[in-house]
């Protein structure tokens, strides 16, 4: 099947590129020449594992490409996916901002040739397919199209394992040829008997922010047990372990932290909130996940403060990590965009290391940050050391070298990666989250 890709972020290049593994001929088009320029010279914009070689090898096969030409890219398509940013408003209010989405929308429509399904990939609010059908309907009258929705649900780190081996694929249509090009696009899941999940598309647009949200709510539900375990000296991972062995409950994202950040559900959550308002409803339980995460970042801030004997000025603090997570350069709503600031206000010095993520850290992080080639240099001489990211190069550290390169021996675990007595028999003052 020909397929098209708009865009060429995180959703429309990881999707586009297995697409084209599967065996359907893809072409992604973007109107960002150099992002596009880059990729014909077979450099990718975004760190994902594996990428890199299925994209490489894709493009050798022949059924991938890149354009910046959308009138190229449309010409015949059987299925057009709109992968668009849908960024938080602007205004600051929460709602996601559909510019994109709209815009891509007008444009498209003028090239369309035969019956073609133009789907959503993007993550947008309800209602959004059918302004896409309208927009396409009022540019082009004789189109012969339907749209659909097909959210994505890829973890940053392990997109291409999520894509190639989903837990479910949902499909929001309204007519049988939307169906029938979906499921054909889809076929090879088949063989290993993926779910396919068929809903009318308004349920579709919503079961993405509802994933997330109910998922960041987890998140936050263990990092505010953390806190009140931090109180009175229980241990949030032995607690976390006692309840996620529950089958009602599972033991994923019961990992207390400095807050979650990415692209996803920060701005899902507020998104989510504001479609409720809209409709006259409250989601309590996210608007307080949304506040605990907030608060969460700031209490991690006063961790560090009380860690460094209550004033961070003049001290030298190492920072390991930066991303919101291993396995990605995304620094997008990351805890350390928070945090580090905060330090730095208060007469910190910082230095920091990140494999992957200090190109992108350099970019919207203030300045006076020292950025060094390794973990070691960065806790040479410092006061304290924070883990911020748990990447596994940060995981099996030499403490007792660590030890003897700093200044002063405070090692603060925000991702409770070490067993504080490991941390300890090497001479280092142990903090962690929800940890006595």
């Amino acid at each position: 099947m020909k397929i098209t890709m708009i865009g060429t972020g995180y959703v429309g290049l990881v999707t586009g590129t297995c697409f084209a593994e599967f065996g359907h001929h893809v072409t992604c088009v973007d109107k960002d020449t150099a992002k596009i320029d880059k990729l014909l010279h077979g450099s990718i914009p975004i760190y994902e594992p594996g990428l890199d070689a299925l994209v490489d090898k894709t493009v050798r096969e022949g059924r991938l490409q890149f354009t910046s030409d959308l009138k190229e890219a449309v010409a015949g398509a059987e299925a057009i996916f709109l992968a668009v940013g849908t960024p938080t408003s602007r205004r600051g209010d929460g709602y996601a901002d559909l510019t994109y989405i709209y815009q891509a929308s007008k444009e498209l429509a003028v090239h369309l040739q035969g019956y073609t399904v133009i789907i959503d990939k993007s993550t947008v609010p309800t209602g959004t397919a059918n302004e896409v059908a309208r927009i396409i309907r009022e540019t082009n009258p004789d189109a012969d199209f339907d749209v659909a929705s097909n959210p994505e649900f890829l973890r940053e780190g392990a997109a291409i394992t999520d894509f190639m081996r989903p837990d479910r694929v949902v499909i929001g249509v309204e007519t049988e040829r939307a169906e029938k090009t979906l499921r054909e696009i889809y076929q090879p899941l088949f063989l290993q008997e993926t779910p396919i999940v068929k809903t009318d598309i308004q349920t579709a647009e919503l079961t993405k922010y509802a994933a997330n949200a109910f998922l960041a709510a987890k998140i936050s539900f263990i990092n505010e047990i953390a806190l009140l375990c931090d109180t009175i000296g229980a241990d949030v991972i032995s607690l976390a372990k006692g309840i996620g062995m529950d089958g009602r409950i599972g033991s994923k994202f019961l990992h207390p932290g400095p807050g979650y950040g990415g692209s996803c559900f920060p701005k899902d959550t507020l998104a989510l909130m504001r479609i409720a308002q809209e409709h006259g409803q409250n989601l309590r339980i996210v608007e307080a996940t949304v506040e605990v995460n907030a608060a969460q970042k700031a209490k991690m801030v006063k961790k560090i403060r009380d860690a460094v004997g209550g004033s961070e000025a003049g001290k030298t603090i190492a920072v390991l990590g930066l991303t919101f997570k291993p396995e990605t350069d995304d620094m997008r709503e990351s805890p350390s965009v928070t945090i580090l600031p905060a330090l730095l206000e208060k007469g910190a010095t910082i230095r920091a290391h990140d494999p992957f993520g200090m190109e992108e850290a350099e970019k919207i992080m203030p300045p006076g940050i020292d950025y060094t080639e390794n973990a070691y240099d960065a806790c040479t001489d410092a006061d304290a050391v924070i883990l911020m990211t748990e990447w596994n190069q940060y995981r099996a550290l030499d403490l007792n070298k660590l030890a003897g390169l700093m200044r002063h021996q405070i090692f603060i675990d925000l991702r409770n990666v070490y067993a504080p007595e490991t941390v300890k028999a090497a001479g280092f003052q142990y903090v962690g989250v929800g940890r006595s």
